[in-house]
């Protein structure tokens, strides 16, 4: 294994674009960051060296159909991108400028995921080599979002016209989600382990409500810290002390 601390690129399952950091030591702790949509995942520096001086090897995708990565947005949930992700860090991966090699034997995966990115690291959590994923300011109904600032109607118009082509979906984005049988964690409650999950909300958070995520986390069993204020919260945001505290007792305990 070719091990640094720079951040490099890779591509999981032929096409998934990553960024990764090492940690800061060699380990097999792996931290997966899922970012909200829309929103530009890489080149968050701050973020993926934050968690490696903390112990965690870094990665954080482009969703399929998103940015670099190939396919077509939401053709498949992006928690199954997540799924593909840990099954290939025992594989091996490469840096794709340096060709250095990568490999994880037995990797203990954390996922941290926000927003959107929030619902792929609840429906995720369900992997085997999971230990803990944390939600903040997460999705776990998008039926939900009708009631909110952020509609999925809204959301799927605007995307193309802000983003271009870093957002590539087919033409029944809005229909699948407000169904609520597609990448929805509520639909998939009775076979997910409410003790790998931690659901983090601002109480006034006006683009996901908190109201359905605490009943969520009371539903499935799952740790709830509720903070002040009225912020939607990013994966940038997971460095604050206020956030980050919350998720390292979360990730120590047994």
């Amino acid at each position: 294994m070719q091990w640094g601390f720079e951040t490099f690129r890779t591509r999981f399952a032929r096409d998934i674009v990553a960024q990764c950091r090492p940690a800061e030591r060699e380990t097999n702790k792996v931290a997966i960051v899922l970012p909200g949509c829309p929103g530009y995942p890489l080149g968050k520096r701050d973020l993926v060296t934050f968690l490696g001086r903390k112990g965690f090897f870094t990665i954080i995708p482009s969703y399929r159909g998103t940015w670099e990565s190939d396919g077509v947005f939401l053709e498949h949930p992006p928690s199954e991108d997540v799924e593909l992700i840990i099954d290939e860090l025992p594989k091996g991966f490469m840096d794709l400028w340096s060709e250095g090699a990568y490999r994880i034997a037995e990797p203990e995966v954390y996922l941290i995921g926000a927003s959107f990115g929030g619902a792929a690291a609840i429906l995720a959590s369900k992997h085997p080599r999971v230990k803990k994923a944390v939600s903040v300011s997460g999705v776990v109904d998008w039926r939900e979002q009708q009631h909110t600032v952020e509609p999925i109607e809204f959301m799927s118009e605007y995307m193309p016209k802000a983003y271009g082509q870093g957002y590539r979906p087919g033409n029944d984005l809005a229909p699948r989600l407000s169904a609520g049988d597609f990448y929805n964690p509520v639909k998939e409650k009775d076979i997910l382990d409410g003790t790998k999950l931690l659901l983090i909300h601002a109480k006034g958070d006006r683009v996901v409500h908190a109201a359905p995520a605490q009943q969520f986390a009371k539903g499935v069993g799952a740790r709830y810290v509720e903070l002040a204020g009225d912020e939607h919260m990013g994966v940038s945001m997971v460095p604050e002390p206020r956030i980050w505290k919350h998720i390292e007792k979360f990730f120590r305990t047994t």
